[in-house]
């Protein structure tokens, strides 16, 4: 019998999900120094899905909803370490924004009260997930980015909207020991069985760096590990597969087709269908960062797709011997012609939507056929923003002047007059340029790249933001 006392024991939410799973997964094989206490909702599907963990040693199931915070305290005060992978995401959440706010939003609160609650905060790591959509759209030349760059949500994305609320809710939340990680793609086998009017959103020329479900996984179980670097706590960062993750969409979509048979991926698409910007996803700067700190690295691309093709089922797997024109007409296109789908928007005479997509109406008209298509190639040169503050400059000297001078990089002011040298953690009053007054830390501000919370909601007012903040105005028509 494995010693009990000795090992680390993890709260993980979103366990019934991909990466949950895949976590799952790595934790059982060690089960030497860790135990699992998984949150799961009680409903026939959570149950089904975990019915695959019932022989797993170190797994107990804490049934229960994250917007229950009696629960979720009963839960944090068993642990050493909380890993909030659990929430609402896309297409779901754009189906049902209010759940995805309340459920997002609503869980970190009561995960940060709960911690706060315990005789000693400090004895339980919090690590909170937060995601790339909460950059928005970084389309080339534009698409290298890194923590720190503009908080900026793509319009009806309320998925990102409300990871932007739990991010500032924990890096402000004055927790002793924390982290927030901004996951990427995961890149598993359910993508290939994907079939939802998000499928054209994401533009041709747009970029993603990927990450396996189980490098991923792989990230988490090291979290747990007594061996990670005390300056890893309080940071955010980028979790990315690293070089050989940063694909366009465009080869993401030719190589996924080509696994499954797909001569030709275009014959299953008309070109127009694809959205121009208003998408998320980027290379990034910084991802090598979070593998120097906690190495989990050890996918490649083309072993994950080979993964995905061989757990495929076989309608998956034998696509390429489907006619092509039965595949676009009887499943592309009444995808695109859904709500959400981007020929809905142009069927519907949609303005707000076909501006999100495309631009304009006359720019979707003009985007043409597969004939003048040239496969994108973004520069492989990293690029980087200017963040308004001198960057080499230890942070133990940041003081009002340097705050001042990131508000008016970005069009405000800083409102509070005393500051602490080198704090970074305590709130300080800003204004916006549209004059909003909102607190939030350094830290949050400077390190995080958040601003205003009621200017980053006003998704469709980026540009006019942007013509009084120069931050902002670095990305405005990525």
């Amino acid at each position: 019998m494995i010693d009990r006392v000795a090992r680390t024991r993890v709260l993980l939410t979103g366990a019934t999900g991909n990466w949950g799973r895949a976590a799952l997964r790595e934790f059982a094989r060690r089960a030497d120094r860790m135990t699992v206490l998984a949150f799961a909702m009680p409903t026939d599907r959570d149950r089904e899905t975990l019915a695959e963990f019932d022989g797993m040693e170190n797994l107990e199931v804490a049934w229960g909803d994250l917007t229950d915070a009696a629960a979720v305290a009963a839960c944090v005060r068993r642990v050493d370490v909380v890993l909030h992978v659990g929430a609402v995401v896309s297409p779901l959440a754009d189906e049902q924004p209010e759940l995805a706010h309340r459920v997002n939003v609503g869980s970190m609160r009561n995960l940060i009260a709960a911690v706060k609650a315990l005789p000693d905060p400090s004895a339980v790591a919090v690590v909170g997930i937060g995601t790339v959509a909460q950059t928005g759209s970084r389309n080339p030349p534009h698409h290298w980015g890194r923590v720190g760059d503009p908080i900026r949500v793509s319009q009806f994305d309320e998925y990102g909207q409300s990871k932007v609320i739990a991010e500032r809710l924990l890096v402000d939340s004055g927790l002793p020991k924390w982290a927030q990680l901004r996951q990427t793609g995961i890149f598993h086998p359910g993508m290939l069985e994907i079939r939802d009017p998000i499928m054209t959103h994401p533009p041709l020329g747009g970029v993603m760096e990927w990450v396996s479900g189980e490098d991923s996984a792989r990230l988490l179980a090291n979290l747990c590990e007594p061996d990670v670097p005390d300056e890893f706590w309080g940071g955010i960062y980028d979790i990315g597969g690293g070089e050989g993750w940063r694909l366009t969409n465009w080869e993401l979509q030719s190589a996924i087709g080509g696994a499954m048979g797909v001569r030709d991926i275009r014959r299953w698409y008309d070109r127009d269908w694809f959205a121009l910007k208003n998408f998320h996803g980027q290379w990034y700067s910084d991802s090598d960062r979070l593998e120097e700190l906690v190495p989990f690295r050890q996918d490649t691309w083309d072993a994950a797709l080979e993964r995905a093709i061989a757990a495929a089922p076989p309608s998956v797997r034998s696509a390429g011997r489907v006619p092509p024109w039965i595949v676009k007409h009887l499943v592309m296109k009444p995808l695109t012609r859904k709500p959400r789908g981007t020929m809905h928007a142009v069927r519907a005479g949609d303005e707000a939507e076909i501006a999100a997509h495309f631009g304009s109406l006359e720019a979707w008209r003009s985007i043409g056929d597969w004939s003048t298509f040239e496969p994108p190639a973004p520069s492989g040169h990293p690029s980087t923003l200017d963040h308004g503050y001198d960057e080499t400059k230890p942070r133990s000297e940041w003081s009002s002047l340097d705050y001042a001078g990131v508000a008016g990089h970005r069009g405000g002011t800083l409102v509070t007059t005393e500051v602490q040298r080198g704090d970074l953690a305590t709130l300080l009053t800003w204004s916006c340029a549209e004059g909003h007054e909102f607190d939030a830390s350094p830290r949050l501000v400077l390190t995080a790249g958040h601003w205003c919370p009621a200017c980053v909601k006003d998704a469709a007012g980026y540009a006019r933001q942007a013509e009084h903040n120069r931050f902002l105005a670095q990305v405005v028509d990525a």
